[in-house]
């Protein structure tokens, strides 16, 4: 299976490419399941039901979020009807929207995707790592198993506390990739029991900024200390970034994890297309290319 994840979408240029590149994407790379963190979509807080709807007839098969998963309201009614758009599992009991989701996939294939939020320097949730134990096992994993992949988003902001849950969890998960800093990290590798693994996806949005926000009212935060005016995305032309993954149909496990940047000012680097491969040596970090 090759599985796409694209990191946080931000703001209105972030939102633009997505919907443009996907399906392209898609069939370039030969994906069966694709993955968007669309938590900043909306103006770079929160998601409306009318933009989750567009990543999805774009090609996205499940949205993730984040710490921004209220900010529009509206989405609240949305996310308890729409299965395909999840929420952090370890939010508290009662409330709305699922942390997980089971998706179908081409050739009669079935796709679990999580999403679990970190607790250091972020909202005092309930445990990731008991959270996710107690959803992954209620799946097998491999051609026998319930589902063929299993995809967990962790949207955290230490990047130790995003590599305790990938080595928690090797071998039980095909990718586990971290959301919510928005800087792709250079960390791509297939661990030891062979779980994909990436700190963070980076953003889809304009890096001429600060984190995707205009860079000079968020510096100016900074300087000042005070409250100043509503940080506003920046504009200019985005960058596509995200993994893709290809796994073992047998194990569900991964076999190679790619980087993904299209577009804007980052450096391109575009994962081979589909076609027959050696697998990836364990434990090492991957080549794209």
């Amino acid at each position: 299976m090759r599985i796409l994840f694209l990191g946080d979408v931000v703001g209105r240029s972030g939102r633009d490419a997505v919907v443009a590149r996907l399906p392209g994407l898609r069939r370039e790379l030969g994906v069966d399941l694709a993955v968007v963190n669309a938590e900043n979509a909306s103006h770079g807080f929160g998601l409306s039901p009318e933009m989750a709807r567009a990543f999805l007839e774009a090609g996205a098969d499940v949205l993730t979020l984040g710490n921004h998963s209220w900010d529009r309201k509206e989405i609240v009614p949305f996310i308890a009807q729409e299965s395909r758009l999840i929420r952090p599992l370890n939010y508290p009991p009662g409330t709305p929207g699922q942390g997980a989701a089971v998706v179908e996939v081409p050739g009669g294939r079935r796709a679990l995707v999580v999403n679990v939020m970190g607790r250091l320097f972020m909202e005092p949730l309930d445990d990731p790592f008991r959270a996710l134990q107690a959803e992954l096992a209620r799946h097998a994993l491999g051609a026998q198993g319930t589902v063929q992949a299993i995809v967990v988003d962790v949207h955290a902001e230490a990047s130790s506390e995003k590599l305790a849950l990938g080595h928690s969890f090797d071998g039980r998960a095909s990718l586990v990739i971290g959301t919510h800093t928005h800087v792709p990290t250079a960390d791509h590798q297939v661990l030891p029991e062979g779980t994909a693994y990436m700190t963070d996806a980076g953003m889809c949005g304009d890096y001429d900024s600060v984190i995707g926000m205009q860079k000079g009212p968020a510096a100016l935060r900074f300087w000042r200390k005070v409250p100043g005016e509503r940080l506003a995305p920046a504009e200019g032309e985005a960058t596509l970034c995200g993994a893709l993954v290809e796994t073992d149909d047998a194990t569900g496990l991964a076999r190679a994890i790619h980087p993904l940047r299209v577009g804007g000012r980052l450096s391109p680097l575009l994962p081979p297309p589909a076609g027959p491969r050696e697998p990836l040596a364990t434990g090492t970090l991957s080549v794209a290319g």
